[in-house]
């Protein structure tokens, strides 16, 4: 029991922190696909992406030490379960049976999988039972060849009976999932302005908060792999200063860059908001008053609370502002990205 609490806090952890990496890819892809962000889309997004760490963990995890290694068996006869089950209900505990506990937790695994084909890939029941199957015999031989040869032997059974009864849990969640079937998108409806209300907002905020900490921290390690394979500088590999100082300068010169030229940040490319037309001064003003700022306060002496700080009060003042462009300097509103759909008639 607590190894099975321990796998499904280990899928919960991996989920979340690659839901948080992925999260401005997913907001951009919704906002094209869907024309929104629900809060029903965001669960869903994070919940496809824990489910597929836990079947992951379930199945592969946990690995065997290999200096006590036992190589596992195999079985190779199709409904083998069934002759199991006969056994438990002829003893009289078939609720209890390790043989039927593990048949009902193979076809459990596999349904979220099938209701995700069907609910976020809006595929049908043939696309569930290929994927559940695919996907049960990748995991299969998997084991049976101990990670690709990782092991010198499979340290877990391989049973074609789990591709079975995997490969139904797939389609029982495909059939599940019909009262939730979405309908697709008019595309009418789709490229239509929609209002830029608040939680729009926020949500281009926290996609321009993300990238930059991605791109910062990646050229953060850029740098220091340079520094300590490429210039053999260690003093400076175990400073970190430097590597930090091109990670902040170099994310504050892209995003200005990415600013002045187009006058959008990369959170609103994701929510797919503008402002209204205006020149490189006021682009300059509204760079430095929103992330550009929030990049520089990054580069002051206790520069992490002091750029919280600033990150707060701009929340603020788009909750204040309603649809005045952050910082609000310029005169220009917000809007919708999306054109405005001329009637032919």
């Amino acid at each position: 029991m607590h190894d099975q609490a321990a796998l499904a806090a280990i899928a919960i952890a991996l989920g979340v922190v690659v839901a948080v990496g992925l999260f401005v890819p997913f907001v951009w892809i919704s906002y094209r696909r869907a024309g929104t962000l629900s809060a029903g889309t965001l669960l869903t997004y994070i919940g496809v992406l824990v489910y597929f760490f836990a079947i992951w963990v379930f199945t592969l995890l946990p690995l065997p030490d290999p200096d006590t290694l036992q190589c596992a068996g195999r079985n190779l006869r199709l409904t083998q379960f069934v002759e199991d089950i006969r056994g438990a209900v002829a003893l009289g505990h078939p609720l209890t049976d390790p043989a039927v506990l593990q048949l009902v937790f193979n076809v459990a695994l596999f349904v979220p999988l099938g209701f995700f084909v069907r609910f976020v890939a809006r595929r049908g029941v043939v696309v569930a039972f290929l994927v559940g199957l695919g996907t049960s015999v990748f995991i299969e031989f998997t084991q049976r060849t101990g990670v690709w040869g990782l092991y010198p032997c499979a340290y877990r059974v391989f049973d074609v009976d789990d591709m079975l009864t995997n490969t139904t849990g797939a389609l029982v969640g495909s059939l599940l999932a019909l009262p939730w079937h979405r309908r697709r998108v008019d595309p009418a409806v789709l490229h239509a302005p929609r209002p830029v209300t608040r939680g729009r907002r926020f949500v281009g905020m926290l996609c321009d908060l993300l990238t930059v900490t991605v791109v910062s921290i990646l050229l953060s390690v850029g740098t220091q792999l340079v520094l300590r394979y490429v210039l053999h500088d260690e003093p400076a590999v175990r400073s970190g200063a430097l590597a930090k100082q091109v990670g902040v300068w170099g994310t504050l010169g892209l995003t200005a860059l990415l600013v002045l030229v187009t006058g959008r940040t990369m959170g609103d490319y994701a929510v797919e908001v503008r402002f209204g037309r205006s020149g490189i001064g006021q682009r300059l003003i509204r760079f430095l008053g929103g992330i550009g700022g929030y990049l520089l306060l990054q580069l002051l002496p206790g520069g992490q609370l002091v750029s919280a700080v600033f990150a707060a009060l701009a929340a603020v003042w788009v909750w204040r502002a309603d649809h005045s462009g952050l910082p609000g300097i310029g005169g220009h509103r917000v809007r919708d990205a999306r054109p405005v759909q001329q009637d032919p008639h």
